[in-house]
């Protein structure tokens, strides 16, 4: 795999698989982050920052805007004491984008939409309640993409962390953004530095159709990245059904022929999009026999 000449957040974010979350009043972090694997840098002034805190997180975010950043920035929850003078903060600047905190309606997210024009919002939901209301806040004008706040639903629920235990939200995140046109669900943080448990964490998120995921730290990044990425199995699949239909003579064989094309195409579009060179799967050496990639892994 190649490393894009753009890194971290100029990917674009309808494409984005990594959401590097920082602590909004530890302006040392930004710099860092910025040049990571990230797809995406979310300054956080939300859970991360202490309430005694909040204004000085403000400033800092202003201050790194100003110097000809377009970060992300995660703002706190409608209805708290901080939510409208986040806003009102950003609503001078060229921020790339909010991360809504603690969405539970449809007002949520069209009430921050007006003040922010034209800023696109992701809505992190993170209760029984907005689970409840997905499918509304999914449709709701301005919003641009869902993510799993997974730390805050279990602490609502009680439930535990075991992919069984999160299927049914995760799946309901999956089709509620299906069902409203948008990029598929970002999923929720995995806590910890383990690059084994983030492997299979990022593969349960793949395994539901999730398409991004929150990293807590930078080097949480690459190990999303890749997980998240079509494979070189898949690349070289999508290759192999690609040059067979067109030595075939390109006509409709039967009717799992359109599907497989599309997703044959968008594996290789995805891949052109993340800086994976397709061109070394242009010779396989028995391409008869590479097995066609699980029906399970949506992009």
């Amino acid at each position: 795999m190649t490393e894009p000449s753009d890194v971290g957040f100029r990917i674009d974010p309808v494409l984005a698989r990594s959401w590097l979350l920082v602590n909004g009043s530890q302006y040392e972090r930004f710099a860092p982050a910025a040049s990571s694997r990230a797809d995406v840098v979310v300054l956080d002034i939300e859970d991360a920052v202490a309430p005694k805190d909040k204004v000085a997180a403000r400033d800092n975010v202003v201050r790194w805007l100003a110097d000809g950043n377009h970060d992300w920035v995660r703002v706190n929850g409608f209805g708290t004491p901080w939510w409208a003078d986040d806003l009102q903060m950003l609503s001078g600047t060229a921020v790339g984008g909010v991360m809504l905190a603690m969405v539970e309606s449809v007002d949520h997210v069209s009430e921050t939409a007006k003040r922010l024009p034209n800023v696109p919002i992701v809505a992190l939901v993170e209760t029984a309640r907005g689970l409840e209301r997905i499918t509304e806040i999914a449709a709701a004008k301005g919003t641009f993409r869902l993510a799993f706040g997974i730390g805050d639903f279990r602490r609502d629920t009680g439930f535990g962390d075991h992919p069984t235990t999160l299927a049914y939200a995760r799946s309901r995140f999956t089709i509620a953004a299906k069902a409203a046109h948008l990029p598929s669900a970002i999923d929720g943080p995995t806590v910890g530095s383990s690059a084994l448990v983030l492997s299979e964490a990022t593969a349960v998120s793949a395994e539901f159709g999730m398409t991004g995921k929150i990293c807590l730290t930078p080097e949480q990044c690459p190990t999303v990245n890749e997980g998240l990425s079509p494979s070189l199995d898949e690349i070289a699949w999508a290759k192999e059904f690609l040059d067979e239909f067109e030595r075939d003579g390109g006509e409709i064989r039967n009717g799992s022929d359109l599907p497989r094309m599309a997703r044959a195409n968008k594996i290789l579009d995805l891949a052109r999009a993340y800086g994976i060179e397709v061109s070394e799967f242009d010779d396989v050496d028995d391409p008869a026999h590479i097995p066609a990639p699980s029906d399970t892994y949506h992009y």
